[in-house]
């Protein structure tokens, strides 16, 4: 696997831990910035929404540059938000700063999976993909704990300056060790041939599938620590501990997703979504036994955002893997969470702390109605009644020879 895949996730790794820092350091960044709770848990939605609707239109501007000179213009800009944050004097300049990095962040992300395509086979391309995605998986793992520690002891504001010389840290590394990428038909560029892939119905049906698979699984991640310990009854100290290892099984999860992920996309997605509706529903009617609890959790760990790999390889195939259709991808990845944590907040009120797990669980199921077309295609491409498929148009059939 080429060195540049692993770069490319040490960057994401910088951006989603800035994007949860926030989650961890509630209480300490209210005092500082004079503000409640509730407004500081706006400051997460304000980066989630500045990557889903922002994002793009930040790629499009960014499409006549290199991929990597792009990478390296996003870090500066990811960057200057960081340090806006840290020096931020009131909540408002936080709020800007929280923008700033969001809308870095998405376009980051498109980009970052579009270089994996350029640089590898493929069909090694789901693997790349999920190295590069291991970011993401250790920015749960350990930049949320590793960030929330720093700011307990050194206060919040040092946990954005470690944020920001882990920035610097990785642009230099990507300055040095990213290749440059000849042009090729996966560069950006022209933008009525990045726009002409949205043409088709079938791309957006494949990028729902995207919000119900991610808002699923956010529907029980975003209220973990309520749950296990008001409904599981597990103290406030061993909570952590349980994350972990929820983050633990994302990375196992996310590895073995994208050993699949280009032979077996929509099957894989399929077995996914089952399971996770399972451990969802099981969760929800279990979450008062500690042990059921804690194993139903570690499955919605291995089966939940660990389809990520599949996801993009199955947008991919389906548009293309230029920058724009990847970082429209990560939006409608970034709206599913918006959707789980804003449904999920007032059903609480109303149902209790297992309502999410419910939601997700219905979500799950949505999911998998999505697939339906795609699950067609492969059956009638082993029954060979599809019609031939080129790359980009019809890979699906391609796999169905494959499965």
């Amino acid at each position: 696997m080429p060195r540049a895949v692993y770069l490319l996730a040490l960057g994401i790794f910088a951006m989603v831990t800035s994007e949860f820092v926030v989650a961890g350091l509630m209480p300490q960044m209210a005092d500082g910035l004079d503000a409640t709770i509730p407004e500081i848990g706006y400051l997460i939605t304000a980066f989630a929404a500045a990557m889903a609707f922002g994002g793009p239109f930040l790629t499009v501007a960014l499409l006549k540059m290199r991929q990597k000179s792009a990478l390296l213009v996003l870090f500066g800009i990811f960057l200057a938000g960081n340090v806006l944050a840290a020096l931020a004097p009131d909540y408002r300049t936080m709020l800007v700063a929280r923008v700033i990095t969001g809308i870095a962040s998405q376009a980051f992300f498109g980009i970052s999976i579009s270089l994996c395509a350029r640089l590898t086979r493929p069909e090694v391309r789901g693997r790349a993909i999920a190295l590069a995605l291991n970011g993401l998986m250790l920015g749960t793992l350990l930049g949320l704990p590793l960030s929330t520690v720093i700011g307990e002891h050194l206060g919040w504001r040092a946990a954005f300056w470690a944020i920001t010389g882990l920035t610097v840290l990785a642009a230099l590394a990507t300055l040095v060790g990213v290749p440059r990428v000849e042009s090729g038909d996966d560069d950006g560029g022209d933008l009525r041939q990045e726009l002409a892939a949205f043409r088709s119905p079938r791309l957006w049906l494949t990028l729902t599938t995207s919000t119900f698979v991610i808002g699923a699984t956010f529907s029980a991640f975003s209220y973990l620590n309520p749950i296990l310990t008001e409904v599981t009854g597990f103290s406030t100290g061993t909570v952590p501990l349980l994350l972990i290892a929820y983050g633990a099984a994302t990375v196992v999860g996310n590895t073995v997703v994208g050993r699949f992920a280009d032979k077996y996309a929509v099957p894989v997605l399929l077995i996914g979504l089952l399971l996770n509706l399972a451990f969802l529903a099981g969760f929800a009617v279990f979450a008062e036994l500690s042990f059921p609890a804690v194993a139903l959790m570690m499955g919605i760990g291995l089966v939940g955002v660990t389809m990520n790999p599949a996801l993009v390889t199955r947008v991919q195939r389906t548009g293309n893997a230029r920058p724009l259709v990847n970082t429209v991808h990560s939006s409608f990845i970034t709206l599913g969470i918006i959707v789980a944590t804003s449904v999920g907040g007032p059903a609480i009120d109303t149902f209790g702390l297992r309502a999410p797990l419910w939601i997700g669980a219905a979500l799950a199921g949505i999911g998998l109605l999505t697939l339906l077309p795609d699950l067609k295609r492969l059956r009638a491409g082993r029954t060979g009644v599809a019609p031939a498929a080129v790359e980009g148009q019809g890979a699906d059939v391609k796999e169905a020879a494959r499965v």
